[in-house]
């Protein structure tokens, strides 16, 4: 089968370090964390009072406010940074049969502030079921996707995708995969998160999961360092705008970066935990380098998954140290999630803007709040910590791992004709 080719068109963040991809970028750059004190609500008796929460952000500066109402903030995000990616395409045009353009979103978690509110409410009340007929369609997971397509009308393939936090990463794929094979023009993919709310927080603290510095939340996001001792919890959205080459050519659309392959695998190990060994890692990486028809020696630059816990930034490790060989100690490996905290469902996305937009500048983001070297970690592999670096970049990998073992890597090649 002859494959069409992908390329990127339009990008769209809302994120921790900026309600822009220009803001997002100088942000990542310059070593900007997103961590601060948790202002949404009181979290003086939770274990971490602190997360990466998006700053000075009003939905109705985007949104008309009774319609801003009517959606959970993980949709609202959703809507922002699709806007802001779609008119960074240029895809609203007579140019193009919205019935060949699609919306396929990814999120972990979808309405959770909604579910919480809902369910206080009717506890607190005297056993008579009220609840706000918004309810169903604000939490469930898909509704982002639907609200994307009818607000401009892509009639193509619609749906979410939801593997924890590889979800906006398998969203895509996925939309790689329709457009390259001929089923669609145009896909607005990425995903969405909200879960900087009390259950949010208490859950993933009844897990162990998340990081209790709260003495430095600024520091606390310290992948690949000694004293790491779990995730900051992000939120916010990224958006992509993948298309076919000679549709892009044909209208003249400006073009970030080709997309060139993508893998899926499962750990099969444990519910939270990664294969010690780093085997679901291994084997996507693999994948994705297979589906992309290029060699280890060939990747310049992983953004990593690299969240900041114990056990899974050793597992990433000794996965990318067994498929790159001696290319390991010659690409730049970063994690931006010591910046951005972990978008969960939507890191992908944003993890993918930040490995194009570095393929577009040539610079590789750095890993922030390293201060001691951890002896389980080779000190020959270059993990950018603290400063970004500047590099001939042709090549970069992107990998999220998810909760239950759902691993997914994408790969990004600078544009050439």
């Amino acid at each position: 089968m002859n494959l069409k080719r992908v390329v990127v068109t339009g990008l769209g963040a809302l994120t921790p370090l900026g309600n822009t991809v220009p803001d997002f970028w100088n942000g990542l750059i310059n070593g900007v964390s997103g961590a601060a004190p948790i202002t949404r609500f009181d979290a003086s008796k939770f274990k971490t009072k602190f997360a990466c929460e998006l700053k000075n952000f009003d939905p109705t500066d985007y949104l008309d406010k009774k319609e801003a109402r009517k959606i959970d903030p993980f949709t609202q995000y959703a809507l922002v940074a699709a806007d802001q990616a779609v008119a960074d395409s240029g895809l609203l045009t007579d140019k193009v049969n919205p019935d060949r353009i699609g919306v396929i979103w990814g999120s972990g978690i979808g309405g959770l502030q909604t579910f919480q509110e809902e369910v206080v409410n009717y506890a607190k009340g005297d056993g008579t079921p009220r609840f706000n007929p918004f309810f169903i369609p604000k939490m469930i997971v898909d509704i982002a996707a639907g609200h994307i397509s009818i607000k401009y009308g892509f009639r193509g393939p619609n749906f979410v995708t939801v593997s924890a936090c590889a979800s906006a990463t398998n969203a895509l794929v996925d939309a790689f995969n329709y457009i390259r094979l001929g089923k669609a023009d145009a896909i607005l993919s990425g995903g969405s998160e909200a879960a900087v709310t009390e259950a949010g927080i208490g859950g993933f603290n009844a897990m162990k999961a998340l990081s209790e510095r709260n003495d430095s939340p600024s520091t606390a996001s310290r992948p690949f360092d000694k004293d790491r001792d779990g995730f900051v919890l992000g939120e916010g959205a990224g958006a992509i705008v993948l298309e076919e080459y000679e549709h892009a050519k044909a209208r003249g659309a400006k073009i970030y970066a080709e997309m060139i392959g993508g893998g899926m695998s499962a750990d099969a190990h444990h519910i939270t935990a990664p294969h010690p060994e780093g085997l679901g890692a291994l084997n996507v990486m693999r994948n994705a380098l297979a589906d992309a028809q290029i060699s280890p020696s060939e990747v310049d630059y992983i953004n990593v998954h690299g969240t900041s816990t114990p056990l899974g930034d050793v597992s990433e490790v000794k996965a990318i140290q067994s498929v790159f060989g001696e290319q390991a100690y010659k690409l730049n490996i970063s994690s931006t999630k010591s910046m951005t905290g972990h978008l969960l469902g939507a890191a992908g996305a944003i993890e993918g803007i930040a490995s194009i937009l570095a393929l577009k500048n040539q610079i590789v983001p750095p890993t922030i709040n390293h201060f001691t070297d951890d002896e389980g970690f080779d000190a020959a592999l270059n993990f950018t910590f603290n400063k970004a670096q500047q590099r001939t970049i042709n090549v970069a990998l992107s990998n999220t791992f998810g909760f239950g073992g759902h691993n997914c890597s994408i790969i990004f090649r600078k544009f050439e004709e």
